[in-house]
């Protein structure tokens, strides 16, 4: 069914020569208005239900059938609308129109997504991000169909189905839910250590991002860009978040997926509703395809990456998202993205995966959205004019004029869409094709670790730890040895310490390398790398100075001294961070000097991982009431334990008291940091601006894992 509604001021509706008045009524599809919505037509007040009520079978029907398949891979997501703006003109590399002008704001909608859960998953598991950009741009659409990862699992398509087999839920008894951590999927990148770079990936802390806003995203595969002269050079497209890149720690995701399984998409939506659009800036590496060979990377491989340090990024534009979807199911549930959407001036390269990705999307979509127009839905639709003679299919959107449903022809008087030969539409990039059919592999595919190894190496310590971690939690979960034990001798050709390391505590043997010769799949090739470490493949120290959006806990009882938290809750709101009063109950708590103060909410709805830093204003009496309060205790101390920046004025520096530090701001000293990202604070001794400029500057790292006793925090 639907409501007509219409804006107040159309008072009328002309229809021919006939006049309707408009009226916000309920009715039917056809327009009928409903006289009651509420009972079914019956024979009588305790009769059968009639088949003639033809209101109930549209509403029954259309319920029955508004369902449509979820996506296989990336079901999961969360969208918006925004823009895309140039810097300058890169007409030197490429004809895309949208890449010409600086002055104009190209349309774009975004779907960020989990890859492997089903619609009901939660958005915090530990995978892979999908980050799929539509350009509506004045000659057709292009959609940059990407990851927050610059690799991928496999190196041709033709291992696609295997991979999402061996990911998904395990046939047999449909376990576990958006995790890798079992035993179809280990088996299955055991046997392919070309998975082994990607495995890194998925195990560090990129697998689990703070929020949408604060991922990298990119292309994966090589692209060409082509000017309007012919020449081309191969291309990757990588977005920098603007808020920088930050991420969870493992057990904060894993208790936010129970707490809020809609986090992430609740943080993008809550965002945009706010005004705190979020911002990325769009950036290329631009190699000439005659310079591959001194990279010594295979521009095809999608498990390669191209290091920072080797070809530096030149951003090109920027991406603002400032409009929520009007309708989740209409726009982010039917917008259909496909890497085989492009337009003049942008080509494929023959990355063996990517051109099977050209045929499974659309196919895909297919039966999605449940035939061949899948475009004309308005969330798919081009901005541009679109001219040709695909006349009939399921879910036809367009009513074609005239009588020509072909090309050439003469019979539309002058109206035909013509092919003109000296137009500047879609020319594919000139490539020599080798002339020899044969089912094989480049040998410059067969490096598997040199690039897992350069990976691993640049990591911080903390990061390091954080791999091992995960890996040993995914792996304890798997049950057949064997596949464990094969996993782990794979990963002694990343590095012996890693590998000796994650198979401390799986229960099996030392790791073996050369028990991996001979295996399915293996090539017992190893490459030195050009780089030993790359900076840029690291997260830690690349924080942005700005804290825009994060969110404060300010944990206050009965007795909480206003007069420090009101100023501090006033100087943080100013530079963009939002603040919430957790008490013990709802409604107002009594200050110090008798005034209240509202409470947004309480320890038992909420918890420190919903949060990014955690403020403990003073106040005796607050502080002895959340002492003795546990699920205060263990607020402030999980929030130490995951590294989140602290605020203790004066008395609220009594809950962290077990922590085996001293807690007191030193003597004629109005701030303290006893251990990195924790300031205690003499409010009598601090000066206006004093305490939120400590806090703020707390705040830019984002985490602080090098904490005093941090291992023996047991939350």
């Amino acid at each position: 069914m639907s409501t007509a509604r219409r804006k107040a001021s159309d008072k009328n509706i002309s229809i021919g020569n006939a006049k309707y008045e408009s009226i916000s009524l309920l009715t039917t599809q056809q327009g009928v208005q409903i006289p009651e919505n509420h009972n079914s037509l019956k024979a009588g007040p305790r009769g059968p239900t009639l088949m003639e009520d033809f209101i109930l079978r549209e509403k029954l029907s259309h319920f029955d059938h508004e369902r449509i398949p979820e996506r296989v891979v990336h079901a999961r997501g969360a969208s918006a609308h925004g823009f895309f703006k140039l810097y300058k003109p890169l007409s030197l590399y490429t004809s895309a129109d949208f890449l010409q002008d600086p002055a104009i704001e190209t349309p774009v909608f975004v779907r960020f997504s989990t890859a492997i859960g089903s619609r009901g998953s939660a958005d915090t598991v530990r995978d892979v991000r999908g980050f799929a950009v539509k350009f509506y741009t004045a000659q057709g659409n292009y959609d940059l169909v990407g990851n927050n990862m610059p690799v991928y699992f496999i190196q041709d398509a033709i291992k696609f189905p295997d991979l999402v087999h061996a990911l998904k839920p395990e046939p047999h008894q449909e376990l576990p839910q958006a995790s890798s951590a079992h035993d179809t999927f280990w088996d299955f990148v055991s046997l392919m250590p070309e998975s082994t770079h990607m495995l890194m990936w998925l195990m560090s802390d990129r697998a689990i991002p703070r929020s949408y806003r604060m991922m990298e995203g990119f292309g994966v595969h090589t692209f060409r860009l082509v000017n309007s002269h012919g020449q081309s050079c191969c291309v990757k497209f990588h977005w920098k978040p603007r808020l920088g890149l930050h991420s969870m720690a493992w057990d904060e995701a894993q208790k936010i997926a129970g707490q809020d399984p809609d986090f992430h998409r609740r943080d993008l939506w809550d965002a945009i509703e706010k005004g705190h659009f979020p911002e990325w800036e769009l950036g290329v590496q631009l190699i000439e395809e005659s310079k591959e060979a001194e990279l010594g990377i295979d521009l095809l491989d999608a498990t390669k990456l191209i290091p920072e340090e080797m070809v530096p990024i030149l951003p090109i534009g920027r991406m603002v998202l400032n409009r929520n979807p009007a309708n989740f199911f209409a726009e982010s549930e039917q917008v259909a993205f496909n890497p085989g959407n492009l337009v003049p001036g942008i080509d494929f390269s023959n990355d063996p995966l990517l051109q099977g990705r050209l045929f499974s999307y659309t196919d895909s979509q297919l039966s999605r959205l449940g035939g061949p127009n899948a475009q004309g839905l308005p969330i798919n639709r081009p901005i541009c004019p679109v001219h040709h003679f695909q006349r009939g299919g399921s879910h036809q959107y367009t009513s074609h004029k005239g009588r020509v449903s072909y090309e050439p022809n003469t019979l539309s008087a002058g109206t035909e869409f013509r092919v003109d030969g000296s137009a500047q539409g879609f020319q594919s990039s000139p490539d020599a094709v080798a002339p020899i059919k044969k089912r094989h592999q480049s040998p410059s595919f067969d490096d598997h670790f040199s690039q897992a190894t350069l990976f691993w190496n640049s990591q911080s310590q903390v990061e390091k730890d954080h791999i091992v971690a995960a890996f040993r939690f995914d792996l304890s979960n798997v049950e057949t040895t064997e596949i464990r034990q094969r996993m782990v001798d794979n990963l002694a050709h990343v590095d012996m310490k890693l590998a000796t390391r994650v198979g401390a505590q799986l229960g099996i043997h030392i790791p073996d390398p050369s028990a991996a010769a001979g295996r399915l799949g293996f090539r017992d090739y190893k490459k030195k790398s050009l780089l030993d470490e790359a900076p840029s493949l690291s997260m830690v120290g690349r924080y942005k100075p700005d804290i825009r959006t994060r969110k404060v806990a300010v944990l206050a009882a009965d007795g909480v001294d206003l007069t420090s938290v009101k100023r501090v809750i006033l100087e943080l709101t100013a530079v963009g961070l939002t603040c919430q009063v957790i008490g013990p109950h709802l409604g107002h708590i009594r200050t110090a000097s008798g005034r209240t103060l509202a409470v947004d909410l309480t320890f038992s709805n909420t918890s420190s991982v919903m949060f990014d830093a955690v403020l403990l204003p003073g106040g005796l009496g607050s502080a002895e009431q959340l002492c003795g309060l546990g699920k205060a205790v263990h607020f402030a101390l999980e929030a130490y334990k995951h590294g989140k920046p602290i605020c203790a004025i004066n008395e609220g520096a009594h809950l962290l008291s077990t922590l085996g530090f001293s807690m007191c701001p030193q003597k004629d000293s109005a701030l303290t940091v006893p251990t990195p990202g924790v300031v205690i604070v003499d409010s009598l001794k601090a000066i206006d601006g004093q305490i939120s400029q400590a806090f703020i500057a707390a705040m830019l790292p984002y985490r602080h894992w090098d904490r005093v006793n941090l291992d023996s925090v047991a939350v």
